[in-house]
């Protein structure tokens, strides 16, 4: 498979379905920003932390994969099985977060972003789960998105930063 197609050299690009869209679109927006969290989540991944953060964070890759491709597809033409997201998958973001809690001291102020390197990449994934969120909320004011995409990008940032 050819990696370039040249069909996107005059600034529009195809979504599934083949809709065309310029690339600024506010859809394209939405999804390149999911993508953009997922790489820093792969950053998370590459730090020296235990086996079962790793695990988490490969299925969080995944669910965001699933919410890429969701995003990317036009949603009156697109006839391709997309993956869906499951309560389930929020769910589970929820019982990380709540198991974490268990053990550290009680929130009792604001946190600034810092204080070594894995901490630091959890914020800034943070920060762009965030603008995905804004973004997917902003969409969905005038196309259809599953209502789980925006409820669970909310989820994981707070699990960032727990």
């Amino acid at each position: 498979m050819k990696i370039y197609t040249k069909t996107g050299d005059k600034g529009q690009t195809s979504l599934i379905g083949g809709t065309r869209v310029p690339k600024y679109h506010l859809r394209i927006e939405t999804y390149g920003t999911v993508d953009e969290l997922n790489s820093h989540i792969g950053l998370i991944m590459c730090q020296d932390i235990a086996s079962e953060y790793k695990k988490l964070l490969k299925e969080i890759q995944d669910r965001l994969f699933t919410i890429g491709a969701s995003l990317a597809a036009d949603p009156e033409k697109s006839k391709m099985k997309i993956p869906d997201l499951h309560e389930t998958d929020i769910v589970l973001l929820e019982q990380e977060m709540d198991l974490m809690n268990e053990v550290l001291p009680p929130l009792k102020h604001f946190v600034l972003p810092g204080g070594n390197t894995t901490v630091s990449y959890c914020h800034i994934a943070r920060c762009v789960c965030r603008r995905a969120e804004r973004l997917t909320v902003e969409l969905a004011e005038n196309s259809f998105v599953d209502e789980k995409v925006s409820v669970y990008l909310n989820r994981l940032s707070d699990y960032l930063f727990v």
